[in-house]
């Protein structure tokens, strides 16, 4: 009886190999050391702590968990840790499907190797294949400068990734960290940036980079932190003060996108009356053609109610782009606003907003655009270009983008 009693007892086969692919995956989140002991006393939350703020809960698949870098120079055949640096996988927001990188700045610094390139390299050709939307957390300092040229291959490799991709799927990058080198050449050519203040920035080379060399003396912030990119270079798209607001406004952004250029943006059951009146549109433009007023006023008062998501909301003002809905159809919206430089466009605005037009035109996105100059930036009168704050808003369905096989 003892003898069968232990022979109960004893773990089969099977659940051997359950609990050590279990001692595995608790292997590959702290063999480098807790995460949360590096990054929670630096306000930071970790890789996968970002990624389920990101997508829907119990949504997420890992993949390549074990996969560990092939370098024994430098003592780094010694330090082989289970997912090299970088969470990778797939999940949903609310209920659609999304690919997603996450670096882990607590193993190695979150720095790119060649294994950890090859990693994001799978997840953003599963993009494009499934035609889905491409996340990316940035938190790295860099190329691993003990993997040497092959390093710096992988970002090649990721960068080609991103131009074929440009138009085909929504690429968009939130800066959670310090990102420097290569680590920025990639969010800067994606669709659409993040940032959130006084944790995440962008550089070439870091300030004491720049002190040694040039003998400046230049902070984080200054050199590239949010406000600099959302404001002063227009990098960054949307500017945020925690991690949680970043990801809410990721997944808002979301909604108003297709997963590919392959299908139409979706669309949604509107809140108020499509044949409402808005008397507030009788009273917005001045009767003196030279004072100015609020673009996005008009903007809020024609769209659905609260469907308005301004973007690069902090960079060339003299101009508003966004995302709204007009009957619950997703629309990009572009306008001049009389508020700053009279409306007139300069080259940050022109730039803005061409390449938010572009990318409308990629997505399949109907957009409108709303043009009003005050008379002291015009010859003439007011002039509307395309439709004015008190007209019907003009929506052109545009040519869809060629679909890449």
């Amino acid at each position: 009886m003892a003898t069968r009693a232990a022979k109960d007892a004893a773990p089969s086969p099977s659940e051997r190999q359950i609990n050590l692919l279990r001692k595995r995956k608790y292997d590959a989140m702290h063999r480098g050391g807790d995460p949360d002991d590096k990054q929670h006393p630096k306000g930071k939350l970790t890789a996968r702590e970002r990624i389920e703020l990101l997508v829907d809960p119990g949504s997420f698949t890992e993949l390549d968990a074990f996969a560990v870098h092939r370098t024994e120079a430098f003592g780094m055949g010694e330090k082989k840790i289970p997912g090299d640096g970088v969470v990778t996988g797939y999940g949903a927001v609310d209920g659609r499907d999304v690919f997603i990188f996450s670096h882990d700045a607590s193993v190695f610094g979150g720095s790119l190797g060649e294994v950890f390139a090859e990693k994001v390299c799978k997840v953003m050709d599963l993009a494009v294949r499934a035609g889905r939307p491409c996340l990316g957390i940035n938190d790295s300092g860099g190329a691993r400068i003990q993997e040497g040229v092959v390093s710096l291959a992988g970002y090649a490799d990721i960068f080609y990734r991103n131009v074929q991709s440009s138009g085909v799927v929504p690429q968009i990058s939130v800066i959670a960290g310090p990102c420097t080198g290569g680590a920025v050449y990639s969010p800067a050519i994606t669709d659409f940036i993040f940032m959130v203040e006084h944790l995440g920035y962008m550089f070439i080379t870091g300030p004491e980079v720049i002190r040694v060399t040039t003998g400046e003396k230049v902070g984080f912030d200054e050199l590239g932190g949010a406000q600099v990119h959302n404001i002063k270079s227009g990098v960054a798209h949307f500017l945020h003060e925690s991690e949680a607001e970043a990801f809410a406004g990721v997944r808002r952004l979301l909604s108003y996108l297709p997963g590919s250029n392959r299908e139409r943006p979706p669309s949604s059951r509107p809140s108020d009356d499509p044949q409402r009146r808005d008397g507030s549109l009788q009273s917005l433009i001045p009767e003196n053609p030279h004072q100015p007023y609020d673009m996005k006023a008009a903007i809020s008062a024609i769209v659905d109610q609260g469907s308005f998501t301004e973007v690069q909301e902090h960079f060339a003002q003299n101009l508003v782009i966004g995302f709204a809905r007009l009957d619950g159809e997703v629309v990009g919206i572009v306008g001049n606003q009389p508020r700053i430089l009279a409306g007139a466009l300069d080259i940050n605005a022109s730039v803005k907003g061409a390449r938010f037009v572009r990318f409308c035109d990629a997505s399949t996105s109907r957009w409108s655009r709303s043009s009003m100059y005050p008379a002291s930036c015009r010859e003439r009168p007011r002039s509307t270009t395309a439709s004015s704050g008190t007209a019907r808003s003009c929506c052109t369905p545009l040519r869809r983008r060629p679909c890449q096989s």
